[in-house]
């Protein structure tokens, strides 16, 4: 396809509105006793009630609705106390009983919002319409088998919600942190695993264009079953400049349902997108109306846990830490939580934060782990940072030689660092001698700094560390450095 003429794209306005789908980690499936669990040998976790054999009767799984209001509190939503089922009639392979139980009419959660913070640091709340409740489909494979397609209906009953979007997306960028956000959230409230590659995430992307100022929407093409954060994105900018290229051709835009090709970038038709009305929407007739009362949601909503932009204010406002700093540790609920454990400890915020984003993520990295599987807890990592705010080391050989060492052995930093002879030498005789053999070995570069080469102060105190094997105070030794240089 070709590219947008420079300035062209300048006259348009991106509007994009997201369908998530998640699925929620309960035991059972969501109108039956089968097992919601991933990884079964094909067709192992069914029966026929999730088949919808005749004579059977769906059962509400009240885990799933439980799972569904926590979102919504998160969402700020205002959670509907009168609910309805509906079954959704189409008809396709992985979908054994020709049709799904879903809600229409009257979601479990409606409005609401979430914050998202983009690379400019402007902060946008995108609306939500509504959060519903409902049932997955089955998987459909299509190679496993040289001519057939084989269906595995483990999925099918597996419970879901799926978070829409007011169209209120203007940017693949928004896109990508309005799904980074929803992410944290079912990780954070443990409602869901938030695994795009195994499906637990899923997102289609409702796109359209239309000239700035315009105050009404173009006709919306639907992206289908994007899996991950990069792929929703690289789908809305190409459906914008695709639509784009179209319009400006004296084109329109057909409503269709599309599909994208994660190898090319591009997006093909896969059908004519359905209305409502196609899906021939009526009340679910096996299902009573689900009535909830406050006292339910108020059991439910004292629950929750702090969430990620709560901890990001705490951090930010009340810890004095960097929007950065707040922001690596807050994308990750184990790692977030390891942190609120550590900063019980200490009232070094920051040193706290620099430990987790460096040593301790680096070893993470290194070694494939996550922090719930990290050898130090929070009590001894503390212990080295109060260490090292006693002055009795200082933080190279803390990060260079007490750090590795700690994760062999039960022993203390303080223990580790008499062992290893590592306290700083406060001898003031020793510490002027190593000033004054590394000005006497570098002449030159004395004459340098007087004139103004403040930049050779590194390669004296990097002499002096050298010489004194880094059991000194780097900042009380480069102060008297600077005195030294400047007196003569």
């Amino acid at each position: 396809m070709t590219s947008i003429t420079p300035g062209i794209s300048d006259k348009y306005e991106l509007v994009v509105g997201l369908e998530v789908h998640a699925q929620l980690s309960t035991l059972s499936k969501s109108f039956s006793s089968d097992p919601a669990a991933f990884g079964a040998g094909p067709n192992r976790h069914v029966s026929p009630v999730s088949l919808g054999h005749p004579g059977t009767l769906p059962r509400i799984n009240k885990r799933m609705v439980e799972y569904a209001v926590k979102m919504g509190l998160a969402c700020n939503c205002t959670i509907n106390l009168h609910n309805t089922f509906a079954r959704k009639n189409y008809f396709y392979a992985d979908l054994p009983k020709g049709y799904q139980i879903t809600q229409d009419h009257m979601p479990v959660c409606l409005g609401g919002s979430v914050p998202v913070r983009l690379a400019d640091g402007t902060l946008k709340n995108i609306a939500i319409h509504h959060i519903h409740m409902e049932e997955d489909a089955g998987k459909s494979m299509h190679d496993q088998h040289h001519a057939d397609s084989l269906i595995d209906l483990n999925r099918a009953g597996v419970p879901l919600i799926e978070i829409v979007t007011q169209p209120d997306i203007r940017s693949s960028e928004e896109a990508g942190q309005f799904l980074t956000e929803i992410r944290k959230l079912v990780r954070y409230l443990d409602i869901c695993d938030g695994n795009m590659e195994e499906g637990s995430v899923r997102c289609d992307a409702n796109i359209s264009v239309r000239l700035k100022g315009a105050t009404t929407y173009g006709n919306r093409c639907e992206v289908k079953n994007l899996n991950s954060m990069r792929n929703v994105q690289r789908a809305i900018e190409h459906e914008f400049e695709r639509q784009i290229n179209i319009i400006e051709a004296g084109g329109h835009i057909d409503q269709n349902t599309l599909n994208f090709n994660a190898d090319t970038g591009e997006t093909s038709v896969l059908r004519s997108k359905e209305m409502a009305n196609d899906y021939r929407y009526f009340p679910e007739p096996d299902l009573m109306p689900l009535v909830l009362n406050q006292e339910f949601i108020d059991k439910i909503r004292a629950t929750m846990p702090e969430l990620p932009n709560q901890l990001f204010e705490q951090y930010t406002i009340n810890l004095g830490l960097s929007d950065y700093d707040a922001a690596v540790i807050t994308a990750d609920r184990e790692f977030a939580m390891y942190f609120q454990e550590l900063i019980k400890l200490t009232d070094n915020y920051k040193a706290a934060a620099n430990w987790l984003m460096g040593s301790v993520k680096s070893y993470l990295n290194e070694t494939g782990r996550s922090i719930v599987d990290f050898e130090l807890n929070p009590v001894r990592l503390a212990e080295l940072i109060k260490l090292v705010d006693s002055g009795k080391i200082n933080n190279s050989l803390a990060t260079q030689q007490i750090f590795p060492a700690l994760l062999k052995t039960s022993k203390s930093a303080e223990e580790l660092a008499v062992e290893l002879n590592l306290f700083i030498n406060e001898n003031k005789t020793d510490v002027d001698r190593f000033i004054q053999d590394a000005i006497a070995k570098y002449p030159d570069k004395v004459i340098e700094y007087r004139k103004g080469k403040k930049g050779v102060l590194g390669l004296f105190m990097g002499e002096i560390m050298k010489s004194s094997k880094g059991k000194i105070d780097p900042q009380k030794t480069n102060q008297l450095l600077i005195k030294e240089l400047e007196s003569k």
